[in-house]
This record gives C-alpha cells, sequence and structure tokens, in this order.
C-alpha cells in the first residue's frame, strides 16, 4: 500500500511538470510561425514603400503581391490558410494586420 502511494505520488509530480512544459514549448513554438510570417510581410512592405513603388504607409498585401514582392501567397502557418489580400501593414505604427 504504501509503494503505490509513492509510485502514484511521483507520477502525479511528473506529471505536473510535463504537461506544462510541454504545452508552453508548443505555444510558443506557435507564437514563433506567427511572427516569422508578420516580419516577411513588414520587410516586404518596407522594401516595396523604399524603393517607391508602394507610395501610401499603408501597403497591402495585394500590392505586394501585384509588384512581385511575394511571390507565393501568405498563409496562416497554424491553420494553413490563405490571408487575405487586404491585409496590410502600417509603416508610420508598424502595425501589422493579417486577416485569415
Amino acid at each position: 500500500m504504501n509503494k503505490k502511494v509513492i509510485i502514484l505520488t511521483i507520477f502525479i509530480i511528473l506529471g505536473m511538470i510535463t504537461f506544462p512544459t510541454i504545452y508552453k514549448i508548443y505555444d510558443n513554438h506557435n507564437k514563433h510561425l506567427i511572427e516569422v510570417v508578420e516580419k516577411e510581410f513588414l520587410y516586404h512592405a518596407k522594401e516595396c514603400f523604399n524603393k517607391n513603388i508602394c507610395q501610401n504607409k499603408i501597403v497591402y498585401l495585394k500590392d505586394l503581391y501585384n509588384n512581385n514582392y511575394i511571390e507565393e501567397k501568405l498563409t496562416n502557418p497554424l491553420t494553413k490558410k490563405y490571408y487575405q489580400e487586404d491585409s496590410y501593414v502600417n509603416l508610420e505604427t508598424n502595425e501589422i494586420k493579417l486577416i485569415s
């Protein structure tokens, strides 16, 4: 009886450590995937604006597609859905609005 309680306690403690750690790693990985797409979008928007091809401080995803700054459609890495072409970057505030 005493041995079973000790073994059960060890498994409960391991579970309390393992499951939150796995969740945190998974959540952090997903955030980094989204961040990579956002940084790519921001980079190409700045490049387009600095070369005076995109005239406005708000650069739409459609503008980047039309000017061949992004050749493959951007997708949400978590849902695998394409972002809509009216997604935009505001270069004054660095606000990125990606619409799935």
